[in-house]
């Protein structure tokens, strides 16, 4: 209108009508502001007769859900409902939810100071499949992460030990060079009592928050959100894992050690985003002390009469020699090491859980010999069978002969096992079962052939003309050409 002649060729290059232009510059106000609010239903509601039904429904229990309630009315009121009009109750109750409903969750945003606080935690591994020589690998992951610049880390255990937790938080804080002023975790058992006074650190988890100056925090029971920064790391973690895996093109790994370097190069990835805020909280950080805390748990134990001991509510056979000594047993978070006279005289891996047993027939063969009437009944009898095949020819020697004679047979093979090779003597039996009779003059027979070096096999060599390097020598002088 103010650039143009008429109302009409306004309105034209405006895209409307002249009446519309008419209209608009008489009332002086915007379209949108015209424009009035529906207050009426364009259609009867179907749901007019059972709403407050549903909404005491809701009210009672306000998780459920949508679907729920309209399945419901389907079976109680057959043919008044069709399926299409599921949105149409789904799209009601979300309104219903958003007006009258239960409050819900509301996330704080937390302020984080750079150098004061870190959280950790254990993770379960086993969704990522994992697998080590071709092996399903078990395990869990210590996960350490800084607050403020989100650096993390982390390292392999096998249980929610307290030696995993000194061994990971130690770990941590040495790979990052300095120590925060806080630690949190869950209500780890192995951090807090699980008898009287659940609200209490445990006696060496505050011997190690005191070694290195670190305030220790707690949530409180049922709440993981209070640890919020390491749950999300969790998940972003196994997210960032599982794109590396199939960026690799396989979840198997020859060795643990390749793992474990699998590991911590997606943890420097993961960090090299953060190297800003991480060198911002550097300065921040306390100074590590001048050495580690030992993380081994110590126990004195008698070796029994069975050849075993009791560590930590499990069972572990040792050598016979130390029936009766006692022993120290240092429990780290994944192998056992046994001292007698200050020296160390055998490593065995650490069980998980507990009331369980590890029982090596090594240490028992020698006396089983001897007392072969007390295989049959031997509380640990299965213990004495390292492989499926010494299994099927212990039953195929039962079947030949007597019990009596079939045990000192079958001993005398697990004797070979234990002094030659498990291995060879596993792979004797695969031959022998089904095939021959089984003895152990005839494993025996199988491991000397096995044994038996290669024939030696004559390599002649002609003599060396050395005249052909004389020849090379030779120098001939080519005629010039012109």
């Amino acid at each position: 209108m103010q650039t143009e002649k008429s109302k009409a060729v306004a309105a034209a290059k405006s895209g409307m009508d002249e009446k519309t232009a008419r209209k608009y510059i008489s009332t002086g106000k915007l379209p949108s502001e015209l424009k009035k609010r529906r207050t009426w239903r364009t259609r009867t509601d179907a749901f007019a007769a059972v709403w407050k039904e549903i909404r005491e429904s809701l009210a009672a229990n306000p998780g459920l859900e949508a679907k729920t309630l309209f399945e419901d009315l389907q079976r109680r009121q057959p043919g008044t409902f069709g399926d299409g009009q599921l949105r149409t109750l789904q799209r009601r109750i979300k309104y219903w939810r958003a007006v009258e409903g239960p409050s819900r969750e509301i996330h704080f945003p937390q302020e984080h100071h750079p150098g004061e606080l870190a959280q950790s935690d254990y993770t379960h591994m086993g969704e990522m499949g994992i697998t080590i020589a071709g092996k399903p690998f078990e395990h869990l992951l210590y996960h350490f992460v800084l607050t403020y610049s989100n650096w993390e880390t982390g390292s392999i255990c096998y249980s929610e030990s307290f030696e995993s937790l000194s061994e990971g938080l130690q770990g941590a804080l040495w790979e990052l060079g300095g120590v925060p002023h806080a630690h949190q975790t869950d209500r780890l058992t192995a951090a807090v009592q699980q008898s009287l006074h659940p609200d209490e650190f445990t006696q060496r988890y505050r011997a190690l928050l005191g070694h290195y100056g670190m305030e220790g925090r707690r949530t409180q029971a049922a709440s993981p959100h209070e640890n919020g920064d390491i749950e999300q790391r969790h998940h972003r973690f196994k997210r960032a894992l599982k794109q590396a895996l199939l960026l690799r093109g396989s979840a198997d790994f020859t060795s643990l050690e390749r793992y474990e370097l699998f590991l911590k190069e997606l943890f420097t990835g993961l960090n090299s985003g953060r190297r800003e805020r991480f060198l911002e909280e550097r300065p921040h950080l306390q100074s590590l002390p001048e050495r580690r805390l030992e993380s081994c748990k110590r126990l004195s134990v008698r070796v029994g009469p069975s050849s075993t001991i009791r560590a930590n509510h499990n069972v572990y056979s040792v050598e016979s020699r130390l029936i009766g000594e006692i022993i120290e047993v240092h429990l780290h978070a994944d192998h056992l090491d046994l001292y007698y006279g200050q020296h160390c005289v055998d490593t065995l891996p650490r069980l998980r859980g507990e009331k369980r047993y590890l029982i090596n027939y090594r240490h028992m063969i020698d006396q089983l010999e001897r007392k072969p009437g007390a295989f049959d009944q031997y509380r640990w009898r299965d213990e004495m069978f390292p492989g499926s095949y010494f299994r099927l020819a212990y039953d195929e020697l039962k079947t030949r002969h007597t019990p009596q004679q079939a045990t000192k047979e079958y001993l005398k093979i697990l004797r070979m096992a234990a002094r030659e090779s498990e291995t060879a003597v596993g792979a004797a039996l695969s031959e022998l079962c089904g095939r021959k009779p089984i003895t152990a003059g005839a494993v025996a027979e199988l491991l000397q052939a096995h044994q038996r070096p290669v024939p030696y096999t004559g390599v002649s060599i002609d003599r060396v003309d050395l005249t052909a390097y004389d020849r090379l020598l030779v120098h001939e002088e080519v005629p010039y050409a012109s």
